[in-house]
């Protein structure tokens, strides 16, 4: 069991009272619907019995105050015979809130807090009214039932009304488990539901009993408070309460579960061979991390392999866009504006929607399947040498979606330099913003060839954890010194993944990525396509001298003069971009990335790309198309064959070997280092951050750009 706070228990001063100022809430009308709550502890199918529950009626938030996601749905309650059960509470659905995965809501983590604050009405996600639930599902993993029933015990004090929904029941039946669901339904004083959220069974039988407890036919409350008497109708009692003390609740659930569960006749641990014979492989010190790295690289060649199809197709769609409004708009500015910047920038990014939706929805099924917990037994071998303890393993591994959240995970640590180190390492893991900058530079390295570039993918990601590494082992050797803490942590069975659920997971985290680098990709571009158009220049000499002579012998030979007017509008371009606002502050910063290979254009990108890090490649496609002679030319063919001013190719080897250990390091994100700040309790702390982060990412793709270039001559 984990180590515990003695956080104070809501139920002890204000259960009765809650209950008052809920039943009050609810019949005032101050809040619309009335709200039920999915409280759980991790891995026991919550958000599966959310989706089930739900269907497609929900909506992506998050709680105040935190970078903590929420997710709220509608639930449809039904009513018996076409009648509402209640006819001062004929509503007829209700606002379900998937609550984070707890063991415990006295845990001093921000996942416990959070669930605290929504249970006692003190905080809603965005978007929500605040006020306590009026009812709480609890639910419980029918495998494992004898630990799920401490929650439940800890849910059933607060005074509100509980319905118990055991999942997983086809894996309990498979083990020989039997659960007597009246039984344990009397022990606890509350509604029991046998559900199993992958198939659906039994989900129907849970709508209902919400339905009943929020309309006040059912009631359930903590039996050593006095409910109020419209709740009282058709509930249980409970033979014992659910006692405050944790090793006596320990023992309370326990009794409960030898009460109303049956374990199966004989040797039990005969059913779970296969289980221990993967354990070994997958927890082994050498061949599980092995097998991990395995896992890895199968994953990104899929998403290589299998995205390369709707990548083109996207590409193709923002080329065909592009060359229709170039057909249909007059020339001018505005046409210039919608075809080579909005168009132009945003398909550059949207591009890469496939890959990002395919990483999400692989990694669900991996962690649904119980495989992920195995790889955080075997990471947390490998963080120990390191100086980091495995507690740092949630918030490392959540910095690969966004370090925002995975720094402020970080305060689930509990040692102070075990914290700081983390914190201070985790911008290192590859998040999403850098996915469209890993693609589009590994798909120039190795055109066509989706094994290798998944191995260059995979390399990324294994090159910034070991950089993470290495920076938390200097760390805790120098201003950091101390021991690591050790981590308890819980294998769950294997089990067949949701598919469902993990397409719903891979649809959220994509729109949450079109949300978020949408709208600043759509007006970085503008910004750069207007500092890259003005101020207006006149051709060169030479450019103007190319076209004369074109128009000389367009009649005698006009392949020739084709061909010199194709010159001199480049010598145009050329020219055109070096004098604008963006060409002259490319051309004062350019000695500084000289090192690394960048021309004019390639400096601009990285610049931009300081307020985000997705905002590299929309920078280049705002650049390179402009100058574009062919309109209906893909944004990606038009980036891979751009040319520098001097005709060099803009993405040689060299050069995009050194851009890649560039981003793959480069601290690129302002909202982290403020995160930083405020989590570390001092600027000093983001301030270290940004410069071991930038000058250890500027000397590493300096030495990549020339040991490649080296090797190259």
């Amino acid at each position: 069991m984990p180590a515990e706070t003695h956080s104070p228990d809501p139920s002890e001063s204000d259960a009765h009272a809650g209950h008052a100022a809920g039943s009050e809430n609810t019949r005032t009308g101050a809040r619309a619907k009335p709200r039920v709550v999915l409280l759980g502890n991790p891995n026991v199918g919550k958000s599966t019995l959310f989706t089930k529950l739900t269907g497609v009626r929900t909506r992506a938030t998050n709680f105040p105050g935190t970078t903590q996601d929420a997710l709220v749905g509608r639930l449809e309650l039904p009513q018996a015979g076409g009648e509402p059960y209640s006819n001062d509470r004929s509503a007829d659905e209700a606002e379900l809130i998937d609550l984070p995965g707890v063991y415990s809501l006295n845990l001093a983590s921000g996942e416990s807090e959070i669930c605290r604050a929504v249970l006692d009405g003190s905080l809603a996600p965005l978007g929500c009214d605040a006020g306590r639930p009026d009812a709480i599902v609890v639910v419980a993993d029918a495998t494992n039932l004898v630990r799920n029933l401490v929650l439940v015990g800890q849910a059933i004090r607060l005074g509100r009304p509980v319905v118990l929904a055991v999942n997983m029941t086809d894996e309990a039946a498979r083990r020989g488990l039997r659960i007597d669901a009246a039984r344990l339904a009397a022990e606890l004083g509350a509604p029991v539901a046998l559900t199993c959220a992958r198939t659906g069974e039994g989900v129907e039988r849970l709508r209902e009993s919400i339905a009943r407890l929020v309309a006040g036919v059912e009631a359930s409350v903590a039996p050593h408070t006095e409910p109020a008497p419209e709740r009282m109708a058709g509930a249980a009692t409970a033979a014992t309460p659910p006692p405050a003390d944790q090793d006596e609740l320990e023992r309370w659930a326990d009794r409960v579960y030898a009460a109303a569960a049956e374990a199966p006749a004989g040797d039990a641990a005969a059913s779970d061979r296969l289980t221990d014979r993967l354990d070994l492989a997958f927890t082994h010190p050498l061949l599980g991390v092995a097998m991990f790295a395995v896992v890895m690289t199968g994953l990104f060649y899929v998403i290589f392999a299998l995205a390369a199809y709707p990548m083109e197709w996207i590409d193709q769609l923002f080329a065909t866009l592009g060359g229709a409004a170039q057909s249909a708009l007059p020339a001018g500015p505005i046409r210039d504006l919608i075809t080579d910047g909005v168009i132009a920038g945003v398909g550059a990014t949207v591009i890469f929607l496939p890959q990002i939706c395919l990483l999400f929805f692989l990694l669900s099924l991996l962690e649904h399947s119980g495989y992920l917990a195995r790889a955080a037994f075997v990471i947390d071998r490998v963080l120990r040498p390191f100086g980091l303890s495995g507690h740092a393993f949630v918030p490392l591994l959540s910095s690969h979606a966004c370090a925002l959240p995975g720094i402020i995970a970080a305060r689930t640590v509990p040692d102070r330099r075990d914290r700081l180190a983390t914190i201070l390492v985790a911008p290192f893991m590859s998040c999403t913003a850098r996915i469209p900058v890993y693609v589009l530079l590994t798909s120039l390295l190795f055109p066509k060839q989706p094994a290798m570039q998944a191995l260059a993918f995979t390399g990324c990601y294994v090159f910034g954890a070991v950089a993470g590494l290495l920076s938390a082992l200097i760390a805790r050797r120098t201003f950091l010194r101390g021991r690591s803490g050790s981590m308890a942590l819980e294998l769950p069975a294997y089990r067949a993944p949701s598919v469902t659920t993990a397409v719903r997971a891979a649809a959220e985290r994509g729109w949450m990525f079109l949300k978020k680098a949408g709208v600043l990709i759509l007006g970085v571009s503008m910004v750069l396509w207007w500092l890259g158009e003005y101020p207006s220049s006149a051709p060169p000499p030479e450019a103007e001298a190319l076209a004369a002579r074109a128009e000389t012998i367009d009649a005698a030979r006009p392949e020739l003069a084709e061909e010199l007017r194709t010159e001199a509008n480049a010598l145009a371009d050329a020219h055109a971009a070096r004098r604008s606002f963006l060409g002259r502050i490319g051309s004062t910063v350019q000695p500084i990335f000289e090192p690394l290979g960048a021309d004019r254009q390639l400096t601009i990108g990285i610049i931009a790309s300081f307020a985000a890090r997705e905002v590299f490649v929309s920078t280049m496609a705002v650049q390179v198309v402009a100058t574009e002679p062919d309109d209906d030319e893909s944004v990606f063919t038009a980036i891979a064959t751009a040319e520098r001013d001097d005709g060099s190719p803009l993405f040689d080897p060299a050069t995009s070997w050194a851009l890649l250990v560039y981003y793959v390091l480069a601290m690129q994100c302002l909202p982290t280092l403020v995160v930083t700040a405020r989590e570390a309790g001092s600027w000093k702390w983001a301030a270290l951050q940004l410069g071991w982060m930038s000058g250890l990412a500027y000397v590493l793709a300096a030495a990549t750009h020339a040991v490649v270039s080296a090797v190259a001559a």
